[in-house]
């Protein structure tokens, strides 16, 4: 589809920021977007929000204020962010043993695998054993049951492993045995509602209007692999599939490590606490040092699923000469299949969040939100 190169480019933007405006636009001019949103936090301060181009490729209707669109492992911050509170408050012990809060998954070895394991995809769990369909993964209670049952694929805690769609289940499962109730339920209830965030894990059938459709990538994730190695086992079985965000039953699911919806506003307001420390607009999630947890290194290195080396904290990718994010120490990020990427730093006190429904391939991000946070950066500097 040929995209409009006179694109009009909604919302605010502070004047300082025009040269992330400009790069906004030249994205749909150089017709790599088909509709898009981008948000930037300083302070608390929304510095940037802007939105442009169509809901549907091919389609009429236009992105809008309040469309959004499966985020795919952008949705890790989230649950990130919940394992983290309930960390805070003395609820969950990143050091302690899965087993401890859930039995059942002492089996096969795993007794000793411990939560930050799961929080650094390496708990050696990075897909099923049991050949499943991608519709499986709606159904968290046969992906946990399975997931017990299972031995891990490594030595727990010696390497990541990008757990793609697994580790939302697994922490789902822990949450849910610590305080009675989903991680969705709580994400709601104490991080998106308080901040008045439209993020959603499991969305509401009176969301689907503004749901913005996501046109798959040219090309998979699963070509020229080895069939016994990690990899290729993380990613077929089953093999992602790009259009599991249109139906109903994925929309509604709980999946925390893939199926979150949200815009690039929701994303960066949620994550703009943690920039300052925990607190935002007289709404405190953690305490600073709960945030700072983010930047316990748990694995550095060679990651088996994604093929190249990531410096994983508590749930989140953190900057590093391998994989460098931004200008300042305390920086981290996370992405999702296709181009959606979130990025804290809470050294500048920012939060940065990119947001589309035109899907490339990959699953780290891509250069059109790398596009947007470099002009950021410029400007912080």
């Amino acid at each position: 589809m040929e995209q409009d190169m006179s694109v009009e480019i909604q919302g605010h933007c502070d004047e300082k920021f025009a040269s992330v405006k400009d790069a906004f636009a030249k994205n749909f001019e150089d017709k790599l977007d088909t509709g898009a949103s981008v948000a930037i936090t300083v302070d608390g301060e929304n510095v940037v929000d802007l939105w442009a181009g169509d809901l549907v490729d091919a389609g009429d209707e236009k992105w809008s204020e309040d469309t959004i669109v499966n985020v795919w492992s952008t949705t890790k911050t989230m649950a990130a962010t919940v394992m983290l509170m309930l960390a805070d408050r003395g609820l969950l012990d990143f050091n302690e043993k899965v087993a401890t809060y859930w039995p059942e998954f002492a089996q096969q070895g795993k007794e000793n695998i411990e939560v930050r394991h799961i929080m650094s995809h390496s708990a050696g769990l990075s897909s099923l054993e049991e050949p499943i369909v991608f519709a499986d993964f709606c159904d968290h209670q046969r992906i946990v049951d399975l997931l017990a049952a299972q031995a891990p694929w490594w030595e727990p805690g010696t390497q990541s492993g990008y757990h793609a769609i697994t580790q939302g289940h697994l922490q789902n499962e822990i949450v849910r045995r610590i305080i009675g109730k989903t991680l969705g339920t709580f994400f709601r209830e104490e991080i998106a509602e308080p901040l008045g965030a439209d993020f959603h894990i499991g969305t509401p059938a009176s969301c689907y209007p503004r749901i913005g459709v996501l046109s798959p990538p040219e090309a998979g994730l699963d070509i020229g692999l080895d069939p016994h190695s990690v990899m290729a086992k993380t990613l077929t079985n089953p093999a992602l599939d790009a259009l599991a965000p249109r139906a109903d039953a994925w929309r509604q699911a709980e999946i925390p490590a893939a199926n979150g919806h949200g815009n690039a506003r929701s994303v960066a307001r949620i994550h703009s606490a943690i920039a300052c420390g925990g607190e935002v607009d007289g709404v405190r999630l953690m305490s600073e040092e709960g945030c700072r947890k983010i930047f316990d290194v748990q694995t550095d290195g060679e990651d088996l699923v994604l093929g190249m080396p990531v410096r994983f904290g508590m749930g989140f990718g953190i900057n590093s000469e391998h994989q460098p994010i931004g200008p300042n120490k305390n920086v981290c990020s996370w992405g999702g299949w296709g181009g959606s990427l979130s990025v804290i730093d809470m050294d500048a006190k920012m939060s940065f969040a990119y947001v589309m429904n035109r899907m490339m391939a990959g699953t780290t991000g891509d250069m059109r939100a790398a596009n947007l946070l470099m002009p950021a950066y410029g400007v912080l500097a």
